[in-house]
């Protein structure tokens, strides 16, 4: 029983999107982190200069 299968042709596959799946996800969410913070940095700025607008007066 040598030669190619098909059974092991579908679990490589398998295997194959898994770790793909994975790497996807930790991308991923290391975006999402980054887009996150500068999305918190930008509000931050904005309440500064509004807590700082309004000291003033």
């Amino acid at each position: 029983m040598d030669g190619f299968h098909i059974g092991d042709m579908l679990a490589q596959l398998f295997f194959l999107g898994f770790i793909v799946l994975v790497i996807v996800l930790i991308v991923g969410s290391i975006r999402s982190n980054r887009k996150m913070k500068n999305r918190l940095n930008h509000i931050e700025k904005k309440l500064d200069t509004l807590i700082n607008d309004r000291s003033d007066n």
